[in-house]
């Protein structure tokens, strides 16, 4: 072996030794603690499209969802419990063109949910907003619903993706 070739296979591991060492994870990548790994989810209604995105994320990493927490003898929930409340999507008018007609929106999607967990007495109510910029177009109606309804989806997406992160830090959790 040439000496250039060990010292790019040294750098190499030092490498990933350094990434692996400061917890560094691929995006998307999410470990759930040991304690939910089976999970109890609810929401406002199964067919809710939020609803279907979270239970989709679980069950991509293997976390065992049920609509049913049996009951132990204490009437104390034996599985966590993730409550999906009602989500919200609100515009909020940035610009005008000068004719009068909103050139351009924020949309907000406000997520809201709970959890709690067996054996403890506080339910943890978490919220977060995803914020957005959408640019309306009144020659083109048919195309710019369809962007909302994309951009709506992407938000969806987002806001799965957060709560299972927010999950992953468990003990840093409000």
């Amino acid at each position: 072996m040439t000496q250039s070739k060990v010292v790019c296979l040294l750098l190499t591991v030092a490498l990933s030794i350094s990434l692996s060492a400061c917890g560094f994870k691929l995006r998307g990548d999410f470990t759930l603690p040991d304690n939910l790994q089976k999970i109890e989810l609810l929401g406002v209604s199964n067919n809710d499209p939020l609803f279907r995105e979270v239970k989709s994320r679980l069950q991509h990493y293997k976390i065992s969802v049920t609509d049913k927490n049996p009951l132990n003898g204490r009437d104390e929930i034996s599985l966590p419990r993730l409550t999906l409340l009602q989500d919200n999507l609100e515009r909020r008018l940035l610009s005008l063109f000068a004719t009068g007609q909103v050139a351009e929106y924020e949309l907000i999607y406000t997520v809201s949910y709970t959890l709690l967990m067996p054996g403890e007495n506080d339910t943890r109510h978490i919220s977060f907003d995803i914020v957005r910029e959408h640019q309306d177009d009144p020659d083109a109606v048919l195309a710019k619903s369809r962007e909302l309804n994309l951009i709506l989806k992407e938000m969806r997406r987002q806001a799965a993706d957060k709560i299972m992160r927010q999950l992953t830090n468990l003990n840093q959790l409000n």
